[in-house]
């Protein structure tokens, strides 16, 4: 044992005392005792409460999500509530949790300790997604909430997520000063932990139906949907929360043949039937592709385990399942949306879309086609839902989204929603149908109106102390000598979010970038493509970016796969 550091050591050894429960105590001896690796690693640091909330792997230990760290980071939330609404009679927060294990302990330890500091809690009976929590906020006036999942994130990990009034993720200041809050509570003995049934009640079956009602709300073809009711769904929920809204909202609004991948459609945060549970990943949408085919179906939808993300399967126009990216999926979303709004008399010019800055800019070009105003926001849905509320009462924010996998419609939830997106998705191969059509062959039409555009993403990891150093000299190297051309497409603009500035290359002017300070690059070419380059701001890694935009060339097959290999080689010039 003598290769252990003493203060780890000693933050071990303070978990054998009597505020820690038996079975923690054991398996804190057992890591003393037999696996000096893993203790190092389960106390070696305190988890952190980032901008986002909690995540980590599960465990005993200072730097693992276990009902102590995550009662310790409860009562400092709860202080911070109470601290800023000072005089309020009643303070109220929600609390949901996906299908991980130990995420109802997490929270239902959650519940006890802001009810044990006198916040009512409104606590979901079961597992909910995270765009329900994010509607209970708002629908029951709650002054915060938390969502237990850890998204699409390994089977080991867990999480915390916090939500302001709005509905929203924290953003600044809130984000920084709850860390501040979530600092100080050092030990469990500074928590309150004596549940007070009498302030916690149970949200079931009925909510669920308040909140479907305002997903139905968002229809636009429901009359289309009963000339195509036929028309062949797969779903899957990856074993998770989106299992029964998701089939239920497809049922309500007339889809009569869908069909659930039932390996899937079992509740288990082991998420036995994929390595990783996330719908970007091709392995964890094979068993749905795989339904699809015996089926012969015409759209295949999967949701991660916390329903806020949502993939997508098509057949092309050879009639193999293809997968689409997170930016092709939300063109289509958005498409469908305006045009339809544009069909049914609906835009008075005062709405808006939203997406992030590392989002292909064909949603904002089918914007154009309809004069909606557009906005940019850093990457992260909570700043989505921050322009939301800053338009609040002045504009109508119709639709946005992210590429990584997340979509809203409507205003009445403030994050990424695979249900409302589901949905839309579903109408829109609906819509496609009426003018006979395929979901792909829409997605085509969108890229001969506006352009072919095709995305790519590389992510890096650099472990380590040297890694994180090496990502810093990356960004230092492209600030300092930026690339002049990529794949015979000249430069033509440099944003940098750190300095807030955009530089035009042609006329040497700087224009300031209205959003806040972020560690991203972005080169814009002639020809409208855009790299962007962002390191984690929680993991060792670094992200690439990569939108290439190009013409259709004869026949659309061969003019994607030329935009293919140009995205290849843009990421062999610039990844080195």
């Amino acid at each position: 044992m003598t290769n252990i550091d003493p203060k780890i050591m000693e933050r071990a050894q303070a978990w054998l005392t009597d505020q820690y429960d038996e079975e923690t105590r054991k398996k804190v001896q057992e890591l003393i005792d037999n696996d000096p690796n893993e203790l190092t690693e389960s106390f070696y640091r305190n988890l952190e409460f980032g901008t986002g909330g909690l995540r980590g792997i599960m465990g005993v230990g200072t730097n693992r999500m276990n009902i102590y760290t995550v009662a310790m980071a409860t009562q400092g939330f709860a202080n911070y509530i109470k601290m800023m609404n000072p005089g309020e009679k009643e303070l109220r927060v929600a609390i949901a949790y996906d299908c991980r294990n130990n995420s109802p302990a997490f929270a239902n330890i959650t519940a006890d300790v802001m009810s044990a500091n006198g916040i009512k809690v409104y606590l979901f009976d079961c597992l909910r997604p995270t765009p329900e929590l994010s509607f209970a906020v708002r629908e029951l006036h709650c002054h915060a909430g938390v969502m237990v999942t850890a998204s699409h994130n390994p089977k080991e990990y867990n999480g915390y997520k916090a939500y302001w009034n709005d509905g929203g993720q924290l953003i600044s200041p809130h984000d920084k000063n709850v860390i501040a809050e979530v600092e100080k509570i050092t030990d469990p003995s500074m928590v309150n932990f004596k549940r007070k049934p009498e302030l916690i009640t149970m949200l079931d079956e009925r909510f669920d139906d308040i909140y479907l009602e305002k997903v139905f709300g968002l229809s636009l073809s429901l009359d289309l949907i009963k000339k195509h009711k036929d028309l062949k769904i797969v779903y899957t929920p990856i074993h998770g929360t989106g299992r029964r809204l998701v089939p239920e909202i497809l049922k309500r609004k007339g889809f009569e043949n869908v069909y659930c991948v039932e390996e899937q459609m079992v509740v288990d945060g082991d998420f036995p039937t994929v390595k990783s549970p996330n719908p970007e990943e091709p392995a964890a949408m094979a068993l749905a592709v795989k339904k699809a085919q015996e089926v012969n179906a015409d759209l295949v939808l999967a949701t991660d385990p916390d329903a806020d993300r949502v993939g997508c399967a098509v057949k092309n126009e050879q009639g193999e399942f293809i997968l689409l990216n997170g930016n092709q999926a939300a063109s289509v979303f958005l498409y469908y949306l305006l045009t339809r709004w544009n069909e049914l008399g609906k835009l008075t010019g005062k709405e808006f879309v939203v997406k992030t800055i590392v989002t292909t800019e064909l949603l904002f070009e089918i914007a154009k086609k309809y004069n909606v105003d557009r906005y940019d926001v850093l990457t992260g849905f909570k700043y989505i839902a921050s322009k939301i509320l800053e338009l609040e009462g002045k504009k109508q924010f119709i639709g946005g989204g992210e590429e990584s996998y997340g979509y809203l419609a409507g205003d009445f939830v403030r994050d990424k929603d695979a249900v409302i997106a589901t949905s839309l998705l579903a109408e829109a191969m609906a819509w496609a149908a009426e003018q006979g059509k395929t979901f792909y062959e829409l997605l085509c039409d969108i890229y001969r109106e506006f352009g072919l555009y095709k995305e790519k993403l590389v992510s890096l990891t650099k472990k380590g102390i040297s890694g994180v150093e090496e990502i810093k000299a990356m960004m230092a190297r492209f600030r300092e000598t930026p690339p002049t051309e990529i794949c015979g497409e000249k430069i033509v603009e440099i944003r940098d979010y750190k300095t807030l500035e955009a530089k035009n290359l042609s006329s040497g002017k700087v224009t300031p970038i209205n959003l806040p300070k972020s560690d991203v690059l972005q080169f814009f070419t002639e020809s409208g493509s855009k790299i962007s380059i962002r390191p984690s701001g929680t993991e060792p890694k670094i992200k690439f970016y990569f939108s290439m935009k190009g013409k259709i060339d004869g026949s659309l097959e061969a003019s994607m796969k030329a935009l293919d290999e140009k995205l290849e080689a843009a990421a062999a010039l610039l990844i080195k």
